[in-house]
C-alpha cells in the first residue's frame, strides 16, 4: 500500500493554527502526518495533538533520537502517543547526529549502530508489557515496565541510511526512514531492505517556479546535511562522492559561503524537488513509482500560502 504523509508543524506556522489543516488532511488524500526533532518542536507534542484533530490519519516521528531519551522515557512517550492513536502511531527512532546528540544534548554519540540496534530490542520487548532486565551492548535496563502499556503496541521504524543500517531495519523493525536521497535513488535503497519492508522518506519540496530561488535555499540545506559524516558517506554509497567533492573541500576549509557555490545544480534537482505545484506532486509521486512507500513531504517555505501548497500537493 503507498501512503502520503506530510511533515508537521510547517515552518513559520504557530503549532495551534495547524488545526484547520490537519483536520483536512485525511480528505485531501493524505494518510500519514509525521514530525521530526532537530532544534524547533519535539517530536511527540504535535502529534499529540494530531491525534485529536484528524483520529484517522497514521502518525510518526521521524526521528527521535535513541541518544537524548533514557531508554524507558522513551517507552514511556510512545506508549502515550500510541494510546491515543490506538493503532495508528508509528515510532520512528534513529541515531541521528553528533551535533544534535553531542554538542546540543550533552550526551555521547558513541556506537551509533549498536545503540540503535539496542534500543530497537528494548522497545520491541517495553512496549509490548513486558518486565525488562537486560545487560545490552550499549546500556543496562533493571526492572522496567510500563504502567499503561498499549495494545497493540506501536510499529517501529529505523532511520537508515547505509547497508548496515537498512539491513537491521528489515531484520527487526517494522520498516526504514530514509532521508535526502532523489527518486532515482530508491531503487539502490529498496535492493537492501527488500521488496516487503516498508520504505519512508522525507522528500524536500519547495513550490516555486522561480528555480534559482529553490536551488538557492536547497544549496543551504544540502551543504548543512551533506557534510555530516553519515550523509557523506550515504551520498559517497549512491554515488555523489565525486560531485560532492568540491562542497566537501570547501566547508572542511571553512569557506561556507564557496561550500554552496560549487554544489552542482544537478545535484540540487536531484535532491530538492522544485517548480510549480502540479510539478511537485507529479515529482514526489516518482518516488512512489520508483519503489518508496511513504513519501513524508517537506515543505519548504516560498513566501505563498503554505496551506494551498499543501492542498495542491495532495495525491491525485
Amino acid at each position: 500500500m503507498s501512503r502520503w504523509g506530510l511533515t508537521i508543524p510547517l515552518t513559520g506556522v504557530p503549532l495551534t493554527a495547524h488545526k484547520e489543516l490537519v483536520e483536512q488532511l485525511p480528505d485531501l488524500g493524505y494518510t500519514d502526518a509525521w514530525t521530526a526533532e532537530t532544534a524547533g518542536t519535539d517530536a511527540f507534542t504535535p502529534l499529540v495533538l494530531a491525534s485529536q484533530w484528524a483520529p484517522q490519519l497514521r502518525l510518526g516521528t521521524a526521528i527521535v533520537p535513541v541518544y537524548t531519551r533514557g531508554p524507558g522515557l522513551l517507552a514511556m512517550q510512545a506508549a502515550t502517543v500510541a494510546e491515543l492513536a490506538p493503532g495508528r502511531f508509528v515510532l520512528g527512532i534513529g541515531a541521528s547526529s553528533p551535533v544534535i546528540v553531542s554538542q546540543w544534548n550533552a550526551a555521547s554519540f558513541d556506537e551509533p549502530f549498536a545503540r540503535s540496534r539496542d534500543t530497537l530490542r528494548f522497545l520491541r520487548s517495553a512496549l509490548a508489557g513486558e518486565k525488562v532486565s537486560e545487560k545490552y551492548d550499549t546500556f543496562a535496563v533493571s526492572k522496567f515496565r510500563l504502567e499503561r502499556p498499549v495494545d497493540p503496541p506501536p510499529s517501529i521504524m529505523l532511520a537508515a541510511l547505509r547497508p548496515g543500517m537498512l539491513r537491521l531495519a528489515a531484520r527487526e523493525a517494522d520498516g526504514a526512514i530514509t532521508n535526502w536521497l532523489a527518486a532515482s535513488d530508491v531503487p539502490q535503497v529498496r535492493s537492501v531492505v527488500g521488496p516487503d519492508v516498508e520504505l519512508a522518506a522525507r522528500i524536500f519540496v519547495c513550490p516555486t517556479e522561480d528555480a534559482e530561488a529553490a536551488r538557492g535555499l536547497g544549496r543551504m540545506l544540502i551543504s548543512s546535511y551533506l557534510t555530516v559524516p553519515v550523509y557523506a558517506a550515504f551520498h559517497e554509497w549512491l554515488g555523489r562522492g565525486e560531485a560532492l567533492a568540491p562542497m566537501h573541500e570547501a566547508w572542511a576549509a571553512g569557506d561556507r559561503q564557496k561550500a554552496n557555490q560549487v554544489i552542482p545544480d544537478s545535484v540540487v534537482d536531484e535532491l530538492v524537488v522544485h517548480g510549480s505545484v502540479e510539478s511537485c506532486r507529479e515529482q514526489v509521486q516518482s518516488y512512489v513509482d520508483n519503489g518508496l512507500t511513504t513519501p513524508v513531504i517537506a515543505l519548504l517555505p516560498t513566501g505563498e500560502d503554505p496551506f494551498e501548497q499543501v492542498r495542491g500537493l495532495a495525491p491525485r
